[in-house]
């Protein structure tokens, strides 16, 4: 288990944000997982995907990095952020942008103002 969190460390460490989810950016395999792929592509924010199905360490691995239960996690800088109810009510309220924002993270902010307009 230390192998799998030093991994989950040092991919967090090395990526301004990163999403631990079920399949890849490009090849969601649940609903949750492309959800919130879904939103970080529309809003234009580089990420780095793991999939936790292709390594069994890693998906326990990362449940007990951060205490959570459920995948997908996201991070930001390091910081564990949430999951895809998390995200998603971070993104309707603009807390999501206002993360980015202090962590300086770039992001498309008219991108972010859709989703919400789409979702009133």
């Amino acid at each position: 288990m230390t192998d799998a969190k030093t991994r989950i460390a040092e991919t967090v460490s090395t990526n301004d944000v990163v999403l631990f989810m079920k399949g890849t950016k490009e090849m969601p395999q649940c609903g949750f997982s492309s959800r919130v792929a879904g939103v970080l592509t529309y809003m234009g924010v580089d990420y780095a995907d793991v999939n936790v199905l292709a390594d069994d360490a890693i998906r326990q691995g990362i449940k007990d990095f951060s205490d959570w239960p459920t995948i997908p996690q996201l991070y930001v800088k390091g910081e564990f952020v949430g999951g895809c109810d998390i995200v998603t009510e971070m993104t309707l309220s603009g807390e999501l942008d206002q993360l980015f924002e202090d962590k300086g993270v770039t992001y498309d902010k008219a991108a972010a103002d859709k989703i919400r307009e789409a979702n009133a």
